[in-house]
C-alpha cells in the first residue's frame, strides 16, 4: 500500500499551485525543513519568509500580509502555531476575519520522540473556539492536496492539521471532498466509528476485523472538523447503537467533543471517545505511544464490543 506523510503532500502541493495563486506567500518559523516548506522556497524564493523562532511575529506578519491583499500560509509545528501564538491568531487573524491559512505539521502524539513539549494535543480544541475559523484534518496525501487548495479558495482564516509520519493512501483522485462534509468509507448498522486524520486508517482496519465476527461497523472520516457534518452524525446516530470517536488529540475539545455536542442537541446516543484522556504526551516511538494511549486497532475493537 502506498504511503506518504501529509506534511510531504502539503509541501509538494504548495509548489504545484504556486503559479496559480500569484499572491500566495509562505511563512515559516525556523522549522521549514520539518514542515516541508523549503520545497516552495526553492521555486518561489521571493515569496518565502523565515520568521525565525518567533511564532507571534509569524502570525502577526501573516495578518499584515493578508490585510495587504496577499494570501499568506503560515507553517510551523502545530503546538507552536496554535499555542504560543494563540493571542495573535485570535486578535489579529480570526477577530478581523483575515485571509490567513495556518497549515501546521506534527500534530498529535504520533510525532513520537520529540516528546510532550512538542506534541500538540490541544490544537484543534483551541482553533475550534475561534469564530470565523475553518478546520480541516486530512487523512492521507490525496485529502491533504484537496485541503491545501481548498484552504486557499476559502476567504478567511483556515487551520489545516498535518502529521509527521508516512500513512497509507485511502482515497483516489476521483474522491470528492467538501468543507463541512465527511466521507463514509464503510457502511454499517451496529456502531459508527467517527475518525479524523491518520486514525481513519486504524478505524478501517478495526472495521475489517469486526466484520469477520459479524459486527457491522460504519467508518466515517470527519476531515472537516469546523464546520462539521451534522447531518451525517444525526442520521448515523438514529441507526446505530453507539458512536466511537477516534483522534490523535485530547478527548476534550476535538472530534469527540464536536460529535458529542451534535448528538446531545439533536439525537442523544451513547458516545465513547478514544484519544488522549487527561494526560500530556511523552517521548517514545509512535507505536509505543499509540499503545500507551489506546490509539490501537485492538482498543477500537474492544470499545465497539463494550457498546454492543
Amino acid at each position: 500500500m502506498k504511503k506518504i506523510s501529509t506534511r510531504v503532500a502539503y509541501g509538494k502541493k504548495l509548489v504545484e499551485i504556486g503559479e496559480k495563486y500569484k499572491d500566495l506567500v509562505v511563512l515559516d518559523a525556523d522549522l521549514a525543513k520539518a514542515a516541508m516548506t523549503p520545497i516552495f522556497k526553492e521555486v518561489y524564493r521571493e515569496r518565502f519568509f523565515d520568521m525565525g523562532i518567533a511564532e507571534q511575529d509569524l502570525m502577526g506578519t501573516a495578518a499584515g500580509l493578508a490585510a495587504s491583499g496577499k494570501i499568506p500560509v503560515a507553517s510551523t509545528f502545530a503546538l507552536f502555531a496554535t499555542g504560543r501564538a494563540f493571542e495573535q491568531i485570535r486578535n489579529s487573524i480570526a477577530y478581523p476575519d483575515l485571509n490567513v491559512k495556518i497549515i501546521a505539521s506534527h500534530g498529535g502524539v504520533s510525532i513520537g520522540a520529540d516528546g510532550g513539549s512538542h506534541q500538540a494535543i490541544e490544537d484543534i480544541s483551541l482553533m475550534r473556539t475561534l469564530p470565523n475559523m475553518t478546520i480541516l484534518v486530512p487523512a492521507d496525501g490525496i485529502a491533504t492536496e484537496w485541503a491545501v487548495e481548498k484552504a486557499l479558495e476559502i476567504e478567511g482564516p483556515v487551520y489545516v492539521r498535518l502529521g509527521r509520519h508516512e500513512i497509507p493512501i485511502i482515497y483516489n483522485n476521483e474522491s470528492k471532498f467538501s468543507v463541512g462534509g465527511s466521507a463514509t468509507l464503510v457502511e454499517g448498522s451496529d456502531v459508527m466509528l467517527a475518525a479524523t486524520g491518520q486514525m481513519v486508517y486504524y478505524a478501517l482496519q478495526a472495521a475489517e476485523e469486526l466484520k469477520k465476527e459479524g459486527i457491522s461497523v460504519q467508518v466515517t472520516d470527519f476531515y472537516s472538523l469546523k464546520p462539521i457534518d451534522e447531518e451525517t452524525i444525526i442520521n448515523s446516530a438514529k441507526k446505530v447503537k453507539g458512536i466511537i470517536t477516534i483522534e490523535d488529540h485530547s478527548t476534550i475539545g476535538g472530534l469527540g467533543s464536536a460529535v458529542s455536542e451534535v448528538v446531545v442537541e439533536n439525537y442523544p446516543v451513547k458516545v465513547k471517545r478514544i484519544g488522549i484522556d487527561g494526560r500530556f504526551g511523552q517521548s517514545g516511538l509512535m507505536e509505543e505511544l499509540f499503545e500507551e494511549y489506546g490509539l490501537t486497532i485492538e482498543n477500537i475493537i474492544q470499545q465497539v464490543k463494550t457498546i454492543l
